[in-house]
C-alpha cells in the first residue's frame, strides 16, 4: 500500500511568492499536483502545508479522493520537518510512501504508477528513485523500513542523507520522462516549463 506525501509547506524564497499558489492549468499548483497524485494508484495522499496555509488549504477544498491535510507549524525550519509531519500522518498500514514535491507539475499519474510498479518488482529496496537519462530525480518512493530513521531528520536536508547511508538498498528505475528532473525554484523556471 503506497501512500503519497505532497510537500507543499515551503516559503518559496527564490520564487518570491508561494509556489503552491502559482497558476497551473487554470488552478493553483498545489491542487494540480494533488489531483495528479489522486488520479494514480496511490492508496491515499497526505498534503503537508505551512507557508500561506490558509490560502493553500482553500485551494484544496473539494479534492476528490482519500486526502489528509496536515499543517506543519515548523515549516520554516526546512523540508525535514515537513517530511516528518507527512510520515507521522500516515496510517500504520502504510508499507511505502512516495514523496511528491509541489514544484514538479509535470509529474503525471502514469509516471507515479510506473514508479509504484517498479517498487513492486524491487520489494527488498528501502527506496526507489526515478532517473531520466542517468540523472536522479523525484518523486522518490520510500519503504516503511526507512520511516523511523526519516523521522529523525532535521533542517533542510530531506531524505538525501538517509538514502546515502543506505545506498546499497536504494534502487533506481529508469523512466523516459524528464518530469522527474524538472522543478521550479525561480520565476524563470516557472516561465520556462509552462
Amino acid at each position: 500500500m503506497a501512500y503519497g506525501i505532497l510537500l507543499a509547506a515551503g516559503t518559496s524564497s527564490r520564487m518570491g511568492k508561494p509556489k503552491q499558489l502559482l497558476e497551473w492549468g487554470g488552478r493553483p499548483l498545489v491542487r494540480h499536483v494533488a489531483e495528479q497524485a489522486l488520479a494514480s494508484q496511490m492508496t491515499g495522499l497526505v498534503i503537508v502545508i505551512g507557508a500561506a496555509a490558509n490560502a493553500v488549504r482553500a485551494a484544496l477544498v473539494g479534492l476528490d479522493g482519500p486526502v489528509l491535510i496536515v499543517e506543519n507549524p515548523d515549516y520554516a525550519s526546512g523540508q525535514a520537518s515537513s517530511l516528518r509531519a507527512g510520515l507521522s500522518a500516515l496510517p500504520g498500514t502504510a508499507r511505502a510512501a512516495m514523496v511528491l514535491l509541489v514544484d514538479q507539475p509535470l509529474v503525471t499519474p502514469a509516471l507515479i504508477d510506473q514508479i509504484i510498479a517498479g517498487y513492486g518488482t524491487n520489494p527488498q529496496a528501502l527506496a526507489l528513485i526515478p532517473s531520466y537519462r542517468g540523472r536522479r530525480g523525484n518523486p522518490v518512493l520510500l519503504a516503511h523500513g526507512l520511516f523511523e530513521e526519516l523521522r529523525t531528520l532535521k533542517g533542510d536536508v530531506g531524505a538525501r542523507d538517509v538514502l546515502a547511508r543506505h545506498a546499497a538498498e536504494v534502487a533506481q528505475i529508469a523512466v523516459d520522462d524528464p518530469a522527474v528532473t524538472t522543478d521550479m525554484d525561480t520565476p524563470e523556471d516557472y516561465m520556462g516549463i509552462q
